[in-house]
């Protein structure tokens, strides 16, 4: 049984976490609506910070950092995870990313993480991040 996690709101470094823990315990986990997840923080700094990382590296060594929001999410949990051990690969291959909601979780009950859900003054959703990185959303 898959474990459906909906990011709306959710601030992306608690969601992250919580959701990497549960993963190294062995669930399988969807994050829907990943677009609407926050980075909490001054706009232009996390701008910056996220053009940076993309800039960084060539465009044939890497490292390739994505622009769509359901890969961003990926990504962010990728980095809480011993990605490079086995036990951590197996972990993130049971990790689904999705933008909104597809049609064979509709109807069914999400989760929501109650420690993401914090309402900070300054933040930036993924969409909009996504959208200064260049995703066609």
């Amino acid at each position: 049984m898959t474990a459906i996690i909906d990011a709306n709101g959710a601030t992306l470094g608690r969601l992250s976490t919580n959701t990497a823990k549960r993963l190294l315990k062995g669930e399988d986990i969807a994050v829907v609506n990943s677009e609407k997840a926050i980075i909490s923080g001054k706009k232009k700094a996390i701008m910056a910070r996220y053009k940076q990382k993309r800039e960084v590296g060539t465009y044939r060594k890497g490292p390739f950092f994505p622009k769509m929001p359901d890969q961003i999410v990926k990504r962010t949990i990728r980095g809480m995870i011993p990605y490079q051990t086995p036990h951590g690969r197996t972990a993130f291959k049971k990790l689904k990313c999705y933008m909104g909601i597809p049609e064979e979780f509709e109807g069914k009950k999400f989760e929501k993480i109650t420690e993401a859900e914090k309402q900070p003054v300054d933040f930036i959703t993924i969409e909009e991040l996504s959208r200064y990185l260049g995703a066609r959303i």
